[in-house]
């Protein structure tokens, strides 16, 4: 494990794992909807050309979504054993000037402009070991999630206990939230699926994994009340035809989406994705 009294050791350890993700993934996470993985090579162009070509030209696609956790093995349990992806690795420990300054020196350059603590808006102190960084990653049939948790330095990996609380609201109005969608096989029903999700997260413990429905609820017994016609909403105006949809919370409060992409919209997202891979390979 990377040692707050060799930061050499941690800037190489962490650049490990940012390599060896790279390469494990190469062809899965530049998969889109359409099916098919862009030329890595970019049509053989050279590493020269490849260095004064456009910033877009000079990248393999989306390598992986990140995901900060309150509860690493709650999470796990739920991206690994309820959807079913594949862990590539796990790494952690990580401390360190060199993974303080990485990750994180924005935030401490906030914090000297409000001039206040750096843990009071959320920064750990990494660079002196009082707080660490375990990650995992995990794979999916076209793209990764990396699992990411800041502990005390007292906790134990994969506890249940962050070094920042959780955010109180999580509404995807605020500006610079996220969500992780999840693309729902086209022979697969999916409100029977969404009603499968919450089963057997339920069964886990994981209460918090809820998914919206199409009607107006007002309270968690009219949401689970509600009839499972109720937990898909079907996009028929164009240019989103065939486009299938509801959101979801997951067990850290994080907003997932679930999709299904058929018909017209489908057809739409295999030609963009056939324009693209044209332009950057001239094939």
């Amino acid at each position: 494990m990377p040692n707050s009294r060799n930061t050499k050791a941690a800037n190489l350890g962490r650049r490990d794992v940012l390599r060896a993700t790279g390469a494990a993934l190469a062809v899965g996470a530049t998969a889109g909807l359409g099916g098919q993985a862009v030329a890595q090579n970019g049509g053989g162009m050279s590493a020269t050309a490849r260095n004064s070509a456009p910033l877009g030209l000079r990248l393999q696609g989306v390598q992986h979504f990140g995901l900060t956790v309150q509860n690493m093995e709650r999470a796990y349990e739920f991206y690994t054993e309820v959807l079913g992806g594949t862990e590539v690795f796990r790494h952690g420990d990580f401390q360190g000037d060199p993974v303080q300054n990485t990750l994180l020196a924005d935030q401490e350059i906030r914090a000297n402009e409000l001039h206040v603590s750096p843990t009071t808006i959320g920064v750990p102190n990494l660079r002196n070991g009082d707080q660490r960084l375990d990650v995992r990653f995990i794979q999916f049939d076209n793209v990764v999630i990396e699992l990411l948790q800041y502990r005390n330095a007292g906790e134990p990996m994969g506890g249940p206990n962050s070094f920042a609380p959780p955010l109180e609201n999580m509404s995807p109005a605020f500006p610079r939230m996220m969500h992780i969608c999840f693309y729902v096989r086209d022979d697969v029903d999916f409100k029977k699926f969404i009603t499968d999700l919450e089963a057997e997260s339920a069964r886990r413990g994981m209460t918090q994994v809820r998914a919206n429905r199409t009607i107006r609820v007002r309270n968690e017994a009219e949401r689970r009340g509600a009839p499972q016609n109720t937990n898909t909403n079907k996009v028929t105006v164009a240019p989103s035809d065939g486009w299938e949809l509801i959101y979801c919370k997951g067990p850290e409060g994080e907003q997932l989406e679930f999709v299904k992409a058929l018909g017209p919209v489908k057809q739409r997202f295999a030609n963009a994705l056939e324009t693209h891979q044209h332009a950057r390979t001239g094939q």
